[in-house]
Formats: C-alpha cells, structure tokens, sequence
C-alpha cells in the first residue's frame, strides 16, 4: 500500500467508531474477523460504513490485486417444472400449468453448442424438479454434453438437485456425485443455499433441503475433488446476523475442503416473487437495499476472502452499475456473460439476457482496475493490458433475445411444452 493510500486509510480508521476501529485495525494486521465482531460490523453506518468498505478494499487488493474477472458461459436452465414450492421462486410451474416447459436432451446440447461454438468455455445447467424424473437423468444429460462438446466446462445441478437426483436414483450422494463426475460433470453450483438457517428456510422454502443436506452434499462434492461455488440470498426475512452464521459456516467447511471456487452473494429480486407479491410469508422485505448490497459484499471480503479469495458481484441481481461499484466493495469478480438466465428474469429481475465480453472489460477499466478473461476454477485465460480489446462474436450480437431466445418467450411457445406427468 502507497503511502498516499495507508495515510487516507489511517484517516478513515481515526473517523470510526472505537469497536470499529479495533475491529478493522485487527483485520489490517492479519487478525481473522470473528462471528461476534462481524455482527458488530453489520450494524455499520456512515463513516463506519465508509470505514469498513475501505477495509473490504485494501483486503481485496492484498489477497487477489487489481485484476477483476469474468467468465465467458451460457445459462441453460432446460425446465421450469418443480415439485416444489418455494416462497422466493417465480420460476417454477407445476406440471399441470401451461406455461411448463422441458428442453429435450438434444434442444440443451443444441444450446451448448451454440454457446460454444461463439466463445463460451462453460454451460451452467439448473432447473426445477421435474416430478418422476428418471434417477439417471442428469447423468446422463452431462454425459450427453461432453460427448458432443468434449473441451467445455460442465457446471451444473444444485445441491437441491443432486439430492433429487440421489433419492430417485436410490444411489447414496457420494455415489451419484461420482457417476456426474465420470460423465463429465466439472463443477457443481453452490445454489438452493439460500441462509444457511433451518428456521429461515421453513419460513421461506418449506421441504426445500435442508441445511445438514445442503451440507453434506457440497462436503461430499469436495471430497471427491468437485469444486462448488457457495452463495447467499437475502432482503427477505432473515437479519444480518443470519449473514454472518452463513459466512461463518461456509468459512469452517473452507477451511477443511478448499473446495469452494468464490462466494456469490445474490440479493431477492422480490417483485414477483410469490411470498411477496402473494404476502404468502410474513415481514418479507422488497430486497436488500443498497446499503446492504455494499455491506454484504464488504463483509463476504472480511469474512471470507482469506481463505476464499474470489467474492463476486452480480450484474444480473444488481445491474451493471452497481455491480461495477461493489468491485471497489470487495468484489474481485463480474460472474459470467450468461446469454440467457431465467430464473431471476421471472422474478423480475431487469438484467440477465447477456452482457458480452468487451461491455464487462469495459465495466473493469472504467472502475480503474484490470480485466480478465478467467476459466470455471478460476485460472486465468487472458489479462487484457491497455489497448488490448478482441471483439468476441458476442459483442456483435445486436438482439440477444432474438438471437438466443428468452424466459418469456419460451413460457408462452407450445414448443418444448411440458406434457409428463
């Protein structure tokens, strides 16, 4: 650190409050920031706030530098069909309804080659549950992938959907994990998180995984060198202490695994969400705001980021702006270009179509720090130096829902209606 820059630090420090001030000194000096002092920094504001996001910063320039990343995939969530009903998921449909959708095995290969064949070194594949699903399906849909696209990275099926998968399979997790493992699965997404919190979860997600599920799936994952991501959902009805617990928790698992690639934090799109719009939960709120968008992120970097380094910020939940404005919160990490994302579309999110390669560098420099393209494990591709601007078949793409399709579309097309029962 400049001395410019320890000196404005020390400013900042000396204008915090006392417990503050000792918390974020003892971070500076290498101090691991615990549960209690973490739900102190929680209740930060003004110049505390001002205080703990600077910290966040410099932390982020020792542990991972100046580089900001982003990944180069595509979305494929091939059925909104679920058996179960989620307080926070506009997603799903039952199996009865309409506007139910199935991509066939060849519609997601069709789409993985596309993705491909146009720069994408990932596919990410999540979906509903559909009900009577063959045991053997993600298996064999991975399989399927990398028999046609042998050099791209499978990420894919929930922790949710991994247990799924093992229950209607009668294969235990480890097993089934080590059959997607031998058909080409990479990495496994670190979703249906949500807190961390068993109380939290049968207020919002009844009969969703559980916690210890949630749990032994990712640690089982890790143990058979399955790398995950690990994420967080809030604004709903959880308090930031339920933050910290959550972070505290994926910190000890990190610590005995070293499986986790980054930590995701994703703040409730809440409009159509049904337990807000259909007031189906009690005391839901619209989202975090974007005080605690900035906290979140600051506090992930505190808590995590030295034995998780990667802390990502999502421009499909918070827009690109805010997205670009969290890289100074922590963030080390833009996510991925996508080309389709349909979950946070149907509940109303504004962003999620695609934002091509040159827009996300350009998002990186101009918040004065340096882009890269990276892989699904987080091995750099290209650092792109001053001047260095390859134009990617995607950022020539005018109409991404023309050229690619999108969520609403496809609810409403007959299609790839869903007709099983």
């Amino acid at each position: 650190m400049s001395t410019g820059a320890a000196g404005s630090l020390s400013a900042v420090l000396d204008g915090a409050s006392r417990d503050v001030r000792r918390i974020l000194t003892g971070i500076l000096d290498g101090s691991e920031l615990s549960p209690d002092d973490g739900i102190t920094l929680t209740q930060a504001a003004g110049r505390d706030l001002h205080a703990v996001t600077l910290v966040a910063d410099e932390m982020r320039r020792r542990q991972v530098g100046d580089v900001v990343t982003y990944v180069v995939n595509r979305n494929i969530n091939f059925t909104n069909v679920c058996i179960k009903h989620c307080g926070f998921c506009a997603f799903s449909r039952d199996h009865r309804e309409e506007e139910g959708y199935l991509l066939p095995v060849e519609e997601v290969v069709r789409r993985a080659r596309e993705a491909w064949e146009l720069g994408a070194t990932e596919v990410c594949i999540q979906a509903g549950l559909p009900p009577k699903l063959d045991g053997r399906y993600y298996i064999d849909l991975t399989r399927a992938i990398k028999g046609a696209l042998p050099g791209i990275h499978v990420h894919a099926f929930s922790p949710e959907e991994v247990l799924y998968g093992s229950v209607r399979s009668g294969l235990s997790i480890k097993e089934y994990l080590a059959e997607l493992r031998a058909a080409g699965l990479g990495t496994l997404p670190g979703t249906s998180a949500e807190i961390l919190d068993q109380e939290i979860r049968d207020r919002i997600s009844r009969g969703r995984i559980t916690v210890d599920q949630w749990v032994d799936v990712i640690t089982s994952a890790h143990a058979l060198g399955i790398h995950t991501t690990s994420t967080i959902m809030y604004g709903h009805v959880e308090t930031p202490a339920h933050w910290i617990r959550h972070m505290a928790l994926l910190r000890s698992i990190q610590k005995d695994t070293g499986g986790f690639t980054e930590f995701v934090p994703l703040s409730l799109i809440h409009s159509e969400a049904p337990m807000y719009a259909k007031r189906l939960v009690d005391g839901v709120r619209p989202g975090a705001t974007g005080v605690e968008v900035v906290k979140m992120h600051a506090l992930a970097r505190l808590m995590l980021g030295a034995t998780l380094r990667n802390i990502q910020s999502s421009w499909v939940k918070e827009g690109p702006k805010l997205a670009q404005l969290l890289l100074d919160a922590g963030a080390n990490d833009l996510g991925g270009t996508l080309i389709n994302e349909s979950i946070s579309t149907a509940a109303g999110a504004q962003y999620g179509q695609l934002v091509g390669p040159a827009e996300l560098r350009r998002l990186v420099r101009d918040a004065g720090r340096i882009p890269a393209q990276r892989d699904t494990l987080y091995a750099t591709l290209q650092i792109y130096n001053d001047g260095e601007d390859p134009e990617s078949p995607l950022d020539r793409i005018d109409d991404a829902e023309a050229r690619f399709g999108s969520y609403r579309r496809l609810i409403a097309s007959g299609e790839f209606r869903y007709t099983r029962g």
